[in-house]
């Protein structure tokens, strides 16, 4: 484990009970799964994209956004604490959280709130980013 990934794994746990916004960037108005991930990060709201559908959003265009972020995919089996997860929780959606070494921390619309989720992911997962270079 990293120590980056240690700082976001805990920036991520900070943000359990943050409200759910659809598009949300700021953890004052609420944040969704993409603006949970960039927080977590450290990235600055500005550089993220809001470009992209609620429902259906195509793989590549989520990879390329990760990309431009400074990450980098690294093997499932390397996922280590403060990684992105690409998941898939149903048909047509696609979906980012945080590991944090003893689950996740993701923007739950269903809740409404960013919640940490204990144990193993109960989606399947289409791909593991790690942030790269300096913080």
């Amino acid at each position: 484990m990293s120590l980056r990934g240690d700082r976001i794994a805990a920036r991520a746990r900070d943000l359990v009970g943050t409200r759910f916004r659809p598009q949300g960037r700021d953890p004052r108005f609420g944040l969704d799964c993409v603006g949970t991930a960039a927080r977590a990060a450290g990235v600055a709201a500005e550089r993220v994209r809001r470009d992209y559908p609620l429902r259906g959003p195509d793989l590549t265009q989520v990879e390329n956004g990760l990309c431009d972020l400074g990450c980098a995919p690294v093997r499932q089996e390397e996922m280590e604490a403060g990684d992105v997860i690409v998941c898939a929780p149903g048909a047509g959606q696609i979906h980012l959280a945080v590991a944090i070494g003893t689950g996740i921390v993701h923007a739950d619309a269903g809740l409404k709130l960013v919640v940490e989720r204990p144990g193993p992911l109960p989606w399947p997962v289409l791909g593991v980013w790690r942030m790269m270079g300096d913080e």
